[in-house]
């Protein structure tokens, strides 16, 4: 354990390496576990070709590994206090390896996604244990604003520069090789570690008794239901299909499931009165509207960018630059006014949201066949300035309930902002999509007959082109249009309601959550002797 009074040090590390720059190894460590996973869904596109798999079964593998990394969060300090840094860092390397080369080798969607589960825990598991070690070191108050500026900085900018080096990668050679560069640099750090760390402990070794691995595995069925519905439910013409039916009501028995076993054995998994906090079920609420808000990004861009401008992924991936320079300033940004001068989270709330709908603004006053690519530039750092300020926002304001509860309530967040969140607002855009552009091609293909003469000078098959590409540019403007109206409409409902609270919430002493988690060890041994 680290010396909270004295200079901060990481005895985990051996000597020898300079104290000034053990910090910087296990955020170098970070960095690499934020790259790594069990697939890398930029190059969804060449994967589904390669591996004869539908982008669908892709993406569920990719949003497996999501919840695999959000059910972690509720046991991360039981497995710092079982385990020592060395072993964990460690177990969690090995562990993405062996699942970086079953992605690359095995064609059974079953045994992809359960793979992708596996290295969604084990890239948590590494990156909790990095960070827990150098919180101190970023901020030896504990002041919890601060530290999610720093985690939101790794996360949020990890996406970005994952995505853009693996259509490079893909560009430049096979997709496979994103595969091995990261296998390479996980080496890297099982080398760095079996060399330069040891089995430290500062306390006695904790016990796993008491997890509820009955309830992790249930809200994992849930959760995966959800998605395997929201995922699979276009392609399958949703309640047409056997399939969607069943994944709904596998998915409601599960979620009646955990929330009954909740209701009496001593400590579940995700306890009831999570649910109650008003910040829990309140940012909910926000973030699926951030996503509903946000959701263009994830269909309209690369339709947009492919489709009508006619930029291939190279030149398609060069933009998140821009989105990874916004991410940038918005931790900046959140960390000057919201982590340093305390601003309140109403005020962060509604900054977040007006990047977010000035990049809607920009991008319906934007949209054109002839867009110049910089006109994108700054609608996409907006976008992604916004995406970060409501993020940490958000993140700060669940850590305001008791501490015993919070890394259930960042489990059940989790469940939306990463796992559900996004494909909710990809549903809705792309029903309303499809709606919208068959309105469109109808009301635009009225007058092109044979009775017009302009009609009659351009060949059909260019012409239908034509007709498509027009409807798919007034669609989007139009959705775009829709999208800034609901923007304005929760910045009214903002600025209506009054409130002061302001972000002052202090990280708990390692030595203090250790003491919890003794006593619900020693709370569920009672109970099982009763």
């Amino acid at each position: 354990m680290h010396n909270h009074c004295g200079p901060f040090s990481i005895p985990d590390i051996r000597n020898f390496i300079p104290e000034k720059v053990k910090p910087w190894i296990l955020v170098a460590f970070v960095i690499v576990y934020q790259l790594s996973g069990g697939i890398y869904l930029a190059s969804v596109s060449e994967m589904s070709g390669t591996m004869a798999l539908m982008h669908q079964d892709i993406m569920m593998a990719g949003y497996a590994s999501l919840v695999g990394m959000a059910l972690t969060f509720t046991i991360m300090f039981r497995l710092k206090f079982r385990f020592s840094i060395k072993n964990s860092l460690m177990t969690s390397a090995t562990g993405l390896i062996i699942c970086n080369l079953i992605c690359l080798h095995t064609h059974s969607i079953p045994v992809l996604i359960a793979t992708c589960f596996a290295a969604g825990f084990f890239r948590m598991w590494g990156t909790f244990s990095c960070n827990t070690t150098i919180q101190l070191w970023i901020t030896p108050a504990r002041d919890m604003p601060v530290w999610f500026c720093f985690i939101n900085l790794l996360v949020l900018s990890g996406i970005q520069i994952s995505g853009m080096s693996t259509v490079f990668t893909a560009g430049l050679c096979k997709w496979e090789y994103m595969h091995w560069f990261i296998i390479g640099l996980l080496l890297c750090v099982l080398f760095v570690t079996f060399f330069s760390f040891r089995h430290y402990h500062s306390m006695k070794k904790l016990s796993l008794r008491g997890i509820d691995f009955m309830g992790m595995f249930l809200w994992g069925i849930t959760i995966l239901c959800a998605i395997f519905v929201l995922n699979y439910g276009d392609h399958f013409d949703w309640y047409q299909s056997i399939y969607i039916r069943i994944g709904t009501i596998s998915g409601l028995a599960t979620l009646a499931l955990n929330l009954w076993r909740a209701s009496f054995i001593s400590h579940p998994f995700i306890e009831l009165k999570i649910w109650r906090y008003r910040n829990i079920w309140l940012t909910f609420v926000l973030f699926i509207a951030v996503n509903i808000l946000l959701s263009p990004s994830r269909l309209f861009e690369q339709i947009y960018n492919e489709t009508i401008l006619g930029y291939d992924a190279l030149n398609a991936i060069s933009l998140n630059w821009a989105v990874l320079m916004g991410i940038v300033c918005g931790v900046f940004f959140s960390y000057q006014f919201f982590a340093l001068r305390k601003c309140t989270y109403k005020s962060m709330t509604l900054i977040g949201f007006s990047l977010v709908l000035s990049y809607l603004l920009l991008m319906y006053f934007n949209i054109d066949s002839n867009l110049p690519k910089g006109m994108l530039v700054l609608p996409l750092f907006l976008r992604g300035m916004g995406y970060a300020v409501i993020a940490i926002t958000f993140i700060t304001a669940i850590s305001s309930i008791p501490f015993e509860n919070f890394f259930q309530a960042l489990s059940a967040q989790t469940f939306i902002s990463a796992c559900l969140g996004s494909l909710i607002g990809n549903t809705i855009l792309e029903y309303f999509y499809k709606l919208t552009v068959n309105k469109n091609i109808m009301l635009l293909g009225t007058n092109l007959d044979n009775l017009n003469p302009l009609a009659k000078q351009i060949p059909a098959d260019e012409l239908f082109n034509r007709l498509q590409l027009q409807s798919i540019i007034v669609s989007m403007k139009e959705i775009y249009g829709l999208l800034c109206l609901l923007g304005f409409f929760i910045l009214m409902v903002f600025f209506l309601k009054e409130s002061t609270l302001r972000p002052k919430t202090i990280f708990p002493k390692f030595r203090t959550i250790r003491r919890l988690v003794k006593h619900q060890i020693r709370m569920d041994k009672v109970s099982a002797e009763k």
